[in-house]
């Protein structure tokens, strides 16, 4: 695998307790450090940009992809190595998926929710096989997996879902388990292996 991308979904409430941004700002550092890629919201306020501005202070690359209608508020990310400007969400949330090779929500809102259960969906028909992690920073997400293991018990979610997400209660684990999912990944042929057709 080249450098791999991960995209990150997070909230960008400024509101929001201490607790949230500092663990943003711990992922986006440690993903710097690995020497991966940030792709996430592309915008510079709440934990968004508590993380992209991390991963920047540890030398790290960071890919934006926000709406238009968000740059027009005036909370795009111009510092971004690369901003890619949408002409709506559904847009962005495809761009989010397709340069994503791993993906990892921290606590959010309805746009996070929203961006999980695209992804997990997806993953649940077979249109990707990609990492998917959620980060439970404080017990967060608490709740939905019990809303999801309720829906499990009703007949309503496949069983099979709880095997297509990880739950990691701390960005170092996030990062350890991201790690072996890359390194347990087939390598491409040498240029000498690959056969003609």
């Amino acid at each position: 695998m080249a450098v791999p991308s991960i995209t990150v979904y997070c909230s960008s409430s400024r509101s929001v307790a201490r607790a949230y941004f500092e663990a943003a700002a711990e992922l986006g550092r440690a993903i710097a450090e690995q020497h991966w890629r940030l792709v996430y919201g592309g915008n510079d306020c709440g934990c968004m940009g508590a993380m992209a501005h991390a991963a920047r202070a540890a030398q790290g690359k960071v890919i934006g992809v926000t709406p238009q209608v968000l740059v027009d508020q005036g909370i795009a990310d111009h510092l971004c190595d690369e901003l890619v400007v949408t002409e709506n969400m559904r847009d962005r949330k495809a761009l989010l998926e397709q340069h994503g090779d791993a993906f990892v929500a921290l606590p959010g809102g309805l746009g996070t929710l929203e961006e999980v259960f695209e992804i997990l969906v997806a993953r649940t028909l077979g249109y990707h096989d990609k990492p998917i992690i959620l980060l439970n920073v404080g017990g967060f997400y608490d709740p939905l997996l019990a809303m999801i293991d309720q829906g499990i018990g009703g007949g309503f979610i496949r069983r099979a879902v709880r095997e297509h997400f990880t739950v990691c209660w701390s960005v170092g684990d996030a990062i350890e388990h991201l790690r072996r999912s890359f390194a347990s990944q087939p390598k491409p042929p040498a240029a000498a292996e690959v056969k003609p057709l």
